[in-house]
């Protein structure tokens, strides 16, 4: 109570008030709320009282890992790390709370794994590499966490979730904690589960953060130019800028900088430490911009951040919730701003359609769009530039140039099953596979 008052939790938020008392009573949950509705707290919280119970009732065993957090990308893991340790820095057992993903150094991990740990928080890889390694056991798990659900299975983690559950012990509590349920986690979720308590937070008044949707029709040319403008005409000076590419945010940014706005770029081609570094001096306003890929879209709090810039549409609704979402979290207002083309405004009304909404188009003065009929936009995968597996492959880099051929919106690409399927009709029709 002592660190939850201190971090600022007085109010439980209708996820935690639900799922706590059934995550205390070590029953099954699958829990769905929006981006910055507390869902990390809702099961940290209870494992924390849960371990302190049994530590006095001496079924405590130290350092032998009966917590398990998986998660999607490593600022998520270290995100969950730090409000574990933070809610547990006064607890009169002395936890060992261990990070551990991918896209670094395995050697340190190692090392902080030696004398194992009572809370284990990872991305799928980075843990089968322990394992393999005979870093970590995984044999005394008591309570499975699947933060993120519905994006661990997005990004292909599927296999090595699998792997993962063969080593778990078949009797274990098991917690889902997602913004969405799909398909594919609902399979998930009636293999794994044993009558969960399902909670489904939905979208109403008084639980949506309170952001101020505003879109600026404007040239794709003269988004820089615009959003220079709006920063120094509104004061701004904390703000979250969302691109395609990486080329894009080290272009913006250089842009930026030029203008006399302290900018920078955050995404999967930087170093983990450089990612740290970025974001840390973000949360402490010492960066005024930074411009990201989807990367910072999930997974990251950045407590009062008033702006997000939508400088490219994403290329999902649910990518642009969560973007909007970083922004309006814990009771603050925010302000979400798109700069929509007019080559993307057919996407950007099936953001609006998906949505429920309608948002009035805006011109700033001096910054008239000169095109004025919508065109269909296409967006391909960069063949030069690398993905960051463990962090986030919807981060690929993307080209927004106008194509001969639709795509770019979620589910109008083909699949690599469409691909496989293709040339084998290909091959069946004896003709050379494309």
């Amino acid at each position: 109570m002592r660190a939850a008052t201190e971090l600022g939790f007085v109010t439980p938020t209708p996820i935690q008030l639900q799922a706590i008392p059934t995550v205390l009573a070590g029953g099954d949950v699958m829990g769905a709320a929006q981006t910055g509705s507390g869902k990390t707290a809702a099961f940290a919280l209870p494992l924390l009282q849960g371990l302190q119970d049994r530590a006095e009732e001496t079924q405590f065993s130290a350092r032998k890992a009966s917590v398990l957090v998986m998660v999607p990308t490593r600022e998520l893991a270290a995100q969950v790390g730090e409000v574990f340790r933070s809610l547990a820095q006064y607890l009169p057992i002395k936890l060992k709370i261990a990070v551990v993903f991918g896209g670094v150094s395995i050697n340190p991990q190692m090392m902080a794994l030696r004398g194992g740990a009572d809370i284990v928080i990872a991305t799928p890889g980075r843990l089968l590499d322990l394992v393999q390694q005979n870093a970590v056991k995984l044999s005394w798990v008591q309570t499975l966490v699947l933060d993120e659900a519905d994006r661990l299975l997005d990004l292909g983690f599927a296999d090595e979730l699998d792997d993962i559950l063969k080593l778990l012990p078949a009797k274990r509590q098991n917690l889902f904690f997602s913004a969405t349920f799909p398909e594919a986690v609902e399979a998930l979720v009636s293999n794994l589960l044993h009558e969960p308590l399902r909670i489904e937070i939905d979208s109403s008044p008084e639980n949506d953060p309170v952001i101020e949707q505003r879109v600026f029709h404007v040239d794709e040319n003269q988004r820089t130019q615009l959003l220079v403008h709006l920063f120094k005409e509104n004061n701004w000076d904390h703000v979250l800028v969302f691109a395609a590419t990486q080329y894009a945010t080290n272009r913006v940014a250089e842009k930026l900088q030029r203008a006399k706005i302290y900018a920078t770029a955050f995404h999967g081609g930087l170093s983990q430490g450089a990612r740290t570094q970025v974001m840390e001096q973000f949360k402490a306003n010492r960066w005024q911009v930074v411009v990201t890929t989807d990367l910072a879209a999930r997974g990251i709090h950045i407590p009062k951040l008033p702006v997000v810039v939508n400088y490219d549409l994403p290329r999902s609704v649910t990518d642009y919730t969560h973007r909007i979402g970083r922004t309006g979290r814990a009771g603050e207002s925010g302000l979400a701003v798109s700069f929509v083309s007019s080559s993307a405004e057919p996407h950007f009304r099936l953001i609006e359609k998906h949505q429920g909404m309608s948002l009035p188009r805006e011109i700033a003065a001096g910054f008239e769009p000169t095109a004025t009929e919508p065109q269909v936009s296409g967006l391909s995968l960069s063949e030069n530039s690398p993905v960051d597996q463990e962090t986030s492959p919807s981060e690929a880099p993307l080209t927004t140039e106008p194509a001969k051929i639709t795509g770019g919106i979620k589910g109008k690409r083909p699949s690599k099953k469409d691909k496989l399927r293709a040339v084998a009709k290909a091959l069946a029709a004896g003709k050379q596979a494309p």
